[in-house]
């Protein structure tokens, strides 16, 4: 398989998003495995999460030994998620939504 359908990294399988509150705000975080087309995962990958809803417009995370990455602490807002590794093609996810609704489905207890 060449470089860019490794970079797409068995995409379906890669961004997990993971709702948990963290203060007093509605806050939530990205989540996931990096793997590429054959299943292996792939240490290394810089993921960017983007959007207006952050004061700073980025966050990024490097996936660790395991492929696991994690972008905490983001506030409800439409996100673009990009995951960059040297050799590969950057692969980017756009309209990635973070919303109250889904954290008070998610958390029990949780009020918006």
């Amino acid at each position: 398989m060449n470089r860019v359908g490794r970079l797409l990294f068995g995409v379906l399988g890669l961004s997990v998003l993971i709702l948990l509150p963290s203060s007093v705000y509605a806050q939530a975080a990205i989540a996931g495995v990096v793997r590429d087309a054959s299943g292996g995962v792939l240490p290394g990958v810089t993921v960017e999460a983007s959007s207006p809803a952050l004061i700073e417009k980025v966050r990024t995370a490097v996936s660790d030994g395991t492929g696991q990455y994690r972008i905490e602490d983001l506030r409800p807002g439409i996100y673009t998620v990009n995951f960059t590794l040297t050799g590969f093609s950057a692969f980017r996810r756009e309209g990635v939504e973070l919303t109250r609704k889904l954290l008070r489905d998610a958390v029990p207890g949780y009020v918006s």
